[in-house]
Parts: C-alpha cells; sequence; structure tokens
C-alpha cells in the first residue's frame, strides 16, 4: 500500500488507481481520501487539485470538477534506454 503525507502526493496515488477516469468534486476527493485514512484540510486539497499537472479542473466557481487529462501508465523501461 501507498501512503502519502502531502495531498500532492495522495491525488497522485488516486490518479494511478484510475480515480479521475469520472470527473471528481471535492467532496468526492475528500470522501475517497478520508475512506484511506487520510483527512487533509479543504484548503491544501483544492490547492494540490490546482496545481495537479494531470487533471483538468471543468465547471464554475464554487462546482469545479476535476478529471485526468491522460490516464496514468507504468513508465516501460526499454532495453539499452
Amino acid at each position: 500500500m501507498k501512503v502519502a503525507t502531502k495531498p500532492s502526493r495522495a491525488l497522485r496515488i488516486l490518479w494511478e488507481e484510475n480515480v479521475f477516469f469520472r470527473p471528481q468534486n471535492l467532496s468526492d476527493v475528500k470522501e475517497e481520501l478520508e475512506k484511506r485514512g487520510y483527512n487533509f484540510t479543504d484548503q491544501a486539497l483544492s490547492m494540490a487539485l490546482m496545481l495537479a499537472k494531470f487533471l483538468t479542473k471543468k465547471g464554475k466557481k464554487g462546482n469545479f470538477t476535476y478529471v485526468q487529462k491522460f490516464p496514468f501508465l507504468e513508465e516501460q523501461k526499454v532495453d539499452g534506454m
């Protein structure tokens, strides 16, 4: 199990697990993280969502959703590189 000490790392774990395949609002993200034992503040999560380069923000102020820009793929090592 991966453990995150910062909201940005926790969001990356959710992205790696394909949680952002469908749009998620702040409440959805917070609920998913709480199920896993994380209790970040709304302010910290909002900032991390805004700064996440793998997510895009949609909607209007007060009703934003976040969805992945592209799916997470494990980096493949190629022989000789």
